[in-house]
């Protein structure tokens, strides 16, 4: 497998940049049209590189656990659209995703449950190639999905938790503090661009999404606290 680091995440701008840039702006478009009904919950970069990873791994099932109002949803449908394979399961309490993801993405290529998927483990695909949680940000909820989803996931497979580095370290008590913990037990590396945790890579992405004409943001959040890692 290859290890999620900035030199992958580098090369992945460079191989599907053209691609990007097309979906940059189709969120964009998206984004305006929805302004009164979506709340972006991903920065830039780490909706880029989700969708980078998506494209270079080509997996058939990607799962993901919180939708909220269908911004990272979106992100994962073009992927897939770009692909052309594969199929979205997202899981969330609440259906507003429902009403904002465009029929064209929906198309074929996605499937959506609603509810607490702690009570709905049975119908989570074991075939999953992509994982992306970024739902409850407790240390509860860490637990339960270390415990009882990830030894259900094929090993390998990419995975993105989001809401772990606001600053430059995970707050005590929370989902990011018991995720980081499991990572350094189980001597998992992770990836961030989390502009408070890795500044250089954070930097050094910027430099790069210039260089190549993906410099205008798509939205100003520069948080991104999201976390990559391959499950080991």
């Amino acid at each position: 497998m290859t290890a999620i680091d900035l030199e992958y995440v580098s090369q992945l701008y460079q191989k599907y940049g053209s691609a990007l840039a097309e979906v940059r702006d189709a969120q964009r478009a998206f984004l305006r049209r929805n302004s009164e009904t979506v709340t972006p919950q991903l920065d830039d970069l780490e909706a880029e590189i989700t969708y980078l990873l998506l494209r270079e791994h080509r997996p058939e099932t990607v799962v993901e656990i919180g939708t909220f109002h269908g911004w990272s949803t979106t992100w994962i449908l073009r992927a897939l659209r770009d692909n052309g394979t594969g199929h979205l399961y997202s899981f969330d309490i609440v259906d507003n995703v429902v009403r904002n993801v465009p029929a064209e993405l929906a198309a074929d290529r996605w499937t959506f449950t609603q509810g607490d998927v702690r009570t709905r483990l049975d119908v989570v695909p074991r075939d999953t190639g992509y994982l992306f949680i970024d739902a409850a940000h407790s240390a509860r909820f860490a637990r339960w999905y270390i415990e009882n989803l990830f030894p259900a996931m094929p090993a390998g497979i990419p995975v993105s938790v989001h809401d772990v580095f606001h600053g430059r370290w995970a707050l005590p008590f929370t989902e990011g503090a018991v995720v980081l913990r499991w990572l350094a037990r189980q001597n998992i590396p992770y990836f961030t661009a989390s502009a408070a945790r890795a500044p250089e890579v954070y930097r050094r992405l910027g430099e790069l999404k210039r260089e190549i004409g993906l410099g205008e943001p798509v939205r100003t959040s520069r948080d991104n606290p999201m976390i990559f890692f391959n499950l080991g």
